[in-house]
């Protein structure tokens, strides 16, 4: 009898996974974005089916493990489906390749004058759409190297493109599970808890499915933090450099190193010791180095001008998934009239950084949680007042908050599929009370873990 049991609680894991095979490949092979009641509920199965792995096979490392390779190449041969930005990826990657700096062209340029620098111009046009092509590119250099990569064994196909970037971010997705799960033993948080991001369906989705490479920079920010928590300074702010180098995002932490720098050989009195801020101004000094030196085979005296114009333009003309911004927006046209962005666009990235700068000198930043905990927190602000949240955009979030006690990312990488009921009609446009539904959850989940969850904590200790 015991062994019938035994034998039936070990196929309820091969189930589960098999169930979740099912789903993914529907959700890749099978799947248009318009088509939400299929989208939600995929989504919303394949998320129970994650939770139930991972509860029920905390132990067995090596069969999640497995499971995150299999559900990552499931898509291998799969054209993305929930998002158009790989077409463009595939043009900057050929453009480089023809010897254009694609920091100077906009696609637009070129197809409406008739010209088609690259193979396959005009579908890779018609395949990213007017709002990308319209545009100079915001790709950071190692973001265009994993482009030309791609390129160069492609086999001069759309699918041999999607294929070798899909290697790439699935690569750098195991680089993350080998630091991360380092970086948790060293902080003796249960190993396990890498596979909330490993296993997430949204990382799998997001970065896999669809080639977002936020996925790189994290293997490279993840990689860059352990290096940092050994004592490597110097090393980690060179891959830290790798990770600004494919996404500009992380530029918003390094004032979070401040205490952690300055502080933490004094860490009794609170004060400032030398050798600390000689290794602050040390890894500042390589990071930015570092960083402009990447954009050195791509300079030109327009570069510097094109280039902020681009990224202003997510602050001041884009609107999607907003918290904060929407509800300024509104009370704006109270009294002001339309085009709030143009006004509150340019408030919000000095409120952004007021708040980082608070968080760097007023709160603890000292051991490597209260510094990922902080970062936590600078991201999630900048994400709740930015006019921009595209759902990929919280994989960094994710994964910081498995170092941290705080677990409400998981629950927006949850409920962020709500924003693609956005592409439910005709004309994308928001549904501002589903947008509203979407915070409120996410919103109260915060609330709770900063107030309820630990008063409760308290009680139970007393």
């Amino acid at each position: 009898m015991p062994n019938i049991t035994l034998l039936k609680l070990n196929k309820i894991p091969i189930l589960l996974a098999l169930i979740s095979v099912a789903f993914y490949l529907s959700f890749g092979y099978d799947l248009v974005r318009t088509d939400i009641v299929k989208l939600v509920s995929l989504y919303t199965a394949l998320f129970f089916l994650c939770y139930k792995l991972i509860q029920t096979n905390k132990e067995n490392f090596r069969f999640l493990v497995i499971l995150a390779f299999l559900f990552r190449f499931l898509f291998l041969l799969a054209i993305p489906n929930l998002s158009q930005d790989f077409y463009r990826f595939i043009w900057d990657g050929r453009m480089i390749l023809e010897g254009f700096n694609p920091y100077l062209y906009a696609p637009e340029s070129f197809i409406l004058n008739g010209r088609f620098p690259v193979a396959q111009a005009q579908e890779l046009y018609n395949g990213m759409g007017v709002l990308n092509g319209s545009h100079l590119t915001n790709y950071t250099p190692l973001n265009q190297l994993c482009f030309v990569i791609a390129e160069l064994f492609s086999g001069g196909s759309i699918l041999g493109s999607v294929i070798i970037m899909r290697l790439l971010v699935i690569a750098a997705d195991f680089g993350t599970l080998y630091f991360g799960k380092k970086l948790l033993k060293k902080l003796n948080i249960p190993v396990h808890t890498i596979f909330w991001y490993i296993l997430n369906p949204f990382i799998i989705i997001e970065l896999s499915g669809n080639l977002h490479f936020e996925g790189v920079m994290i293997f490279f920010l993840i990689w860059s933090l352990y290096l940092l928590h050994n004592g490597k300074w110097k090393m980690a702010a060179i891959i830290f450099a790798c990770s600004v180098s494919v996404k500009l995002i992380p530029l918003i932490f390094l004032p979070l190193l401040f205490q952690w720098f300055v502080k933490k050989g004094n860490v009794k009195k609170g004060m400032p010791t030398f050798s600390g801020i000689i290794e602050l101004i040390g890894f500042y000094a390589i990071v930015v180095g570092l960083t402009i030196l990447t954009f050195i085979p791509f300079y030109n005296s327009e570069l510097t001008t094109n280039y902020f114009d681009t990224v202003a333009l997510w602050f001041q003309r884009f609107e999607f998934n907003a918290s904060f911004y929407y509800i300024a927006r509104e009370i704006g046209y109270t009294f002001r009239g339309y085009n709030e962005i143009a006004v509150i666009g340019k408030i919000i990235p000095i409120v952004i950084v007021c708040f980082v700068l608070i968080l760097s000198f007023f709160r603890k930043n000292k051991t490597t949680v209260e510094l990922i905990t902080a970062m936590l927190f600078a991201l999630s602000f900048y994400y709740f007042t930015a006019t921009t949240v595209h759902p990929w955009y919280l994989s960094t979030l994710v994964v910081l908050s498995l170092f941290t006690k705080y677990k409400f990312p998981l629950v927006w990488s949850f409920v962020i599929i709500l924003s693609y009921l956005a592409y439910s009609n005709a004309n994308n446009t928001e549904t501002l009370w589903i947008v509203g539904a979407e915070y409120a959850i996410v919103y109260g989940f915060l609330i709770w873990e900063l107030l309820f969850k630990r008063a409760i904590s308290l009680v139970a200790q007393t």
